[in-house]
């Protein structure tokens, strides 16, 4: 029984990592390849602004449905979402619209599934189901970032839409009638003070709390700023789709993944705040390698060289920036705040990124990743204030 539970979390988070791949990797090089400019491009990272409001979409899949309903519906939604985006020219309106209704059915996805592993997962093997959770995840952003980067060399980039569609179509007839999935949730009458009010009081009545809001909400600018570019700029360097998928997509995850699991046990050593200055500094660092990676003349192995130092930097960031925000959670709070202090930062992200093909544009992309380096330094001098000396 357990071992078959384990197995329908490692496929439920594979396809939880399926639209984030398919959104941050593969559309980019797409509207590249295509000839889209690079301010559409940053534009229409705004496509992502619903994966910043699964607060407002948790209370409905708690109250009404199976978690399974939800997430099987999620994946039918995305199925015909990538369906439609194959009949629209790269960068219109119509095109927007249907990324738009990815995005949401991917939060719809998620916030499902993370519900889900609460109520289905016995304690005893919470911990096996978080690590399988995990590496399901990472293992999808490879296959649908760098991946099919890499195959659309080959295939192109229609036939990318289709099987896609295919695939999570199928899944999502799968998940709404297995009847093994099916978990009834205790509907419990919370009101909305308790449910929202409550912890956002608790939050707003701390020490410095606008400094410490303005740090979630900045730590990561300058690497969501560069992210942004890096595939374009992978693009406009020359590069193919092969090299862009294999290098760049599915080698650079492993990197982010390999400074994850470094970052998280340098974490485990470390104070809060010696991590977020230390592997901080390295996530800022890093946006210099693109920089020097970016001057005319250099080789092509400078570029290797940048990717993999900013996909290994950015994961010993996050790690720590991770357990800080877990940290700021009162356990009685714990979800609620959670999704505020994520809504706050992946806004941020959501809204550098829809601004950096401007950036580009007009700077060029030595300057501008230049600039993320200067920008993401700010935010860890904040760290001194917001953070008690232990």
């Amino acid at each position: 029984m357990f071992n078959k539970k384990l197995f329908y979390i490692g496929f439920i988070y594979f396809f939880s990592g399926l639209p984030f791949g398919f959104f941050y990797t593969f559309i980019p090089v797409f509207f590249r390849s295509e000839g889209i400019d690079l301010k559409t491009i940053g534009l229409f990272s705004i496509a992502g602004l619903p994966w910043s409001l699964r607060l407002l979409f948790a209370p409905f899949i708690d109250r009404y449905f199976y978690k399974s309903f939800w997430m099987g519906l999620s994946l039918i939604g995305i199925s015909i979402s990538i369906f439609a985006l194959s009949f629209f020219t790269p960068a219109t309106v119509g095109f927007f619209i249907f990324l738009f209704f990815l995005t949401f059915f991917s939060t719809l996805f998620d916030t499902a599934s993370d519900g889900f592993v609460v109520e289905w997962i016995p304690s005893e093997i919470l911990g096996k189901a978080n690590g399988i959770r995990i590496s399901a995840y990472r293992i999808s952003l490879i296959i649908f970032g760098g991946g099919i980067v890499a195959i659309s060399h080959y295939l192109g980039f229609k036939i990318i839409f289709y099987i896609l569609s295919l695939i999570t179509f199928l899944s999502g007839i799968f998940l709404i009638f297995n009847s093994f999935l099916k978990v009834s949730s205790k509907k419990v009458s919370i009101s909305f003070t308790s449910q929202f009010i409550e912890p956002l009081k608790e939050i707003l009545k701390r020490d410095r709390v606008f400094l410490l809001l303005f740090f979630v909400l900045t730590y990561k600018i300058g690497d969501a700023l560069l992210g942004a570019m890096v595939y374009p700029f992978w693009v406009d360097r020359g590069f193919n789709r092969l090299e862009i998928g294999l290098i760049s997509g599915t080698l650079g995850s492993v990197f982010t993944i390999l400074g994850s699991l470094l970052g998280g046990y340098l974490t485990s050593l470390w104070s809060i705040k010696n991590s977020l200055l230390i592997l901080g500094f390295f996530q800022s660092f890093s946006n210099l390698g693109y920089t020097i990676a970016s001057l005319p003349y250099l080789p092509k192995e400078t570029v290797y060289f940048a990717s993999f130092f900013e996909s290994f930097s950015g994961g010993l960031g996050t790690a720590a920036f991770l357990t800080f925000l877990t940290n700021l959670c009162k356990r009685e709070f714990s979800s609620t705040q959670y999704a505020v202090f994520s809504t706050l930062f992946n806004l941020s992200l959501t809204f550098s990124r829809t601004f950096s093909g401007y950036g580009v544009s007009y700077l060029g992309y030595t300057y501008f990743f230049l600039i993320t380096f200067f920008i993401s330094l700010p935010p860890l001098f904040l760290i001194f204030w917001i953070i008690k000396d232990n």
